[in-house]
């Protein structure tokens, strides 16, 4: 085990990795040292969390080898990927404030080996004749897989400067996210090489990956002792009206990415009567794309301003759900795919965009209270305790998009046989996050009279 040249030697052999001093806003520093620690735990925490992400959507995967032989229907099943992301909203929370708890390096350990859980729980029910309410059980202790992605990016929130916040963030989200489509791509190549009656083989590849993760989590992440027992940031981040703004906007873009996500499948199978393979074989297409660009958004946000990319992207998200609304009056399955995939990738957009926003926002609040004469370290410190725990609450708050999601599927499905009144539902909330991050951010009024700091913070 190789230790931090900032870390604490007697810490670092009783409780883990620790380091005790953390400056990335000094260039010295930054350069001399916090470069290499800062990425080097970025790489293992995108392992970490895009295991995570896999096991959290696993279910949307499991539900395309659920045959007639099962007697699961497909309201049932929209039930079944919906839940695990109700589940991982909720365990967002403490999961963000376990890293300071726990220190970001051990709750990483901790986090990837709870992933155990429900894989070893879904091979054990798998298979004709268990009852809808056990696969219930097993989808919804999936949700432990959401918690991973709040822990991990609270963790590296603290690692970065504010300069280079939009880039990782989004990298390592985006490494998170594409463990969606790779479980997907799993999926397929075991539908179509062993057969749709061998779910189990999913399973038994995704175990030892889990334990993998795990390890490499041990052997090489560092905790942030300056992040530690931080008992008071959510108190004061719950009062922030910020947060609950970029909750709103997080809804939007990152609920779109996750539910989209998980129904996809169903949706093609229910709407176009594709077979398991057939909607196996798009399926993976739009999260991969979605998870690609992530990273970009927030580097376009880093370039141009996290509120402006965010404005723009949900107006191109309400054109794109008008382009699968007409593919499905038309009945084109090509357009209706296309329009879709857009979806994807404009979600993914607008994920990186929206992190980017919360550090800045938190950045441009401190960069005020210097102004004013407060001590610069205990101002920018705050600023990182903020806006990690803001990033948590913001990321359980979005993720509930995805069962929103999937509830209006079900639904749109049981009462129209269609998913048309499910995008029409979702064309109109574009709409609103759109007039929110105008009004908010963007409009000159708002933002020079109400909120001067914006204009300072980049966002």
């Amino acid at each position: 085990m190789t230790t931090s040249p900032d870390a604490h030697p007697a810490r670092n052999r009783l409780a883990g990795r620790w380091i005790d001093h953390w400056d990335p806003e000094n260039p010295s520093f930054w350069e001399r040292t916090g470069a290499k620690v800062a990425n080097r735990n970025l790489w293992y925490s995108i392992l970490s969390e895009h295991i995570g992400f896999s096991i959290w959507s696993i279910w949307s995967v499991l539900v395309l080898f659920m045959g007639p032989e099962y007697g699961i229907d497909a309201s049932q099943k929209f039930i079944l990927v919906g839940v695990p992301t109700l589940v991982g909203a909720v365990l967002r929370l403490p999961y963000s404030f376990a890293v300071a708890r726990f220190g970001g390096r051990n709750w990483t350990i901790v986090s990837a080996a709870l992933l155990l859980l429900p894989t070893i729980f879904a091979a054990i029910v798998i298979q004709p004749g268990t009852s809808f309410t056990t696969f219930l059980v097993a989808a919804a202790v999936a949700g432990v897989g959401g918690g991973n992605f709040a822990s991990s990016m609270t963790n590296i929130n603290t690692f970065f400067p504010d300069s280079r916040k939009g880039w990782a963030l989004g990298l390592n989200a985006g490494g998170g996210n594409i463990g969606v489509p790779v479980i997907q791509l799993v999926g397929l190549l075991i539908i179509a090489t062993a057969g749709a009656g061998a779910p189990r083989i999913l399973l038994g590849v995704y175990i030892p990956l889990i334990v993998v993760a795990a390890l490499l989590a041990a052997l090489n992440m560092d905790n942030l002792t300056s992040v530690r027992n931080d008992t008071g940031a959510f108190r004061e981040s719950i009062r922030e009206s910020q947060t609950w703004v970029m909750s709103l906007l997080y809804i939007g873009t990152f609920g779109s990415f996750i539910g989209y996500s998980f129904a996809f499948g169903l949706v093609l199978q229910n709407q176009f009567g594709r077979t398991p393979l057939q909607a196996a074989a798009v399926t993976f297409i739009g999260p991969l794309l979605g998870s690609l660009v992530r990273p970009y958004g927030g580097k376009l946000a880093d370039s141009y301003g996290g509120a402006k990319i965010t404005f723009w992207n949900f107006i191109a998200m309400a054109v794109a759900t008008g382009v699968v609304l007409v593919a499905s009056a038309m009945h084109s399955l090509a357009l209706f795919t296309a329009g879709f995939v857009l979806l994807f990738a404009l979600s993914g957009v607008g994920n990186g965009s929206t992190y980017k926003m919360i550090p800045a926002i938190f950045r441009g609040q401190a960069r005020i209270a210097i102004a004013g004469g407060a001590d610069e370290q205990p101002a920018l410190l705050r600023a990182r305790r903020i806006s990690g725990a803001v990033i948590g609450i913001v990321g359980a708050v979005g993720a509930l998009g995805g069962l929103f999601i999937n509830l209006a599927f079900r639904e749109a499905f049981l009462t129209a046989k269609s998913g048309d009144p499910a995008f029409w539902s979702f064309l109109a909330f574009y709409v609103v996050c759109t007039v929110v991050t105008y009004a908010v951010y963007l409009r000159p009024a708002a933002a020079e009279a109400t909120h001067p700091r914006f204009a300072h913070a980049g966002v």
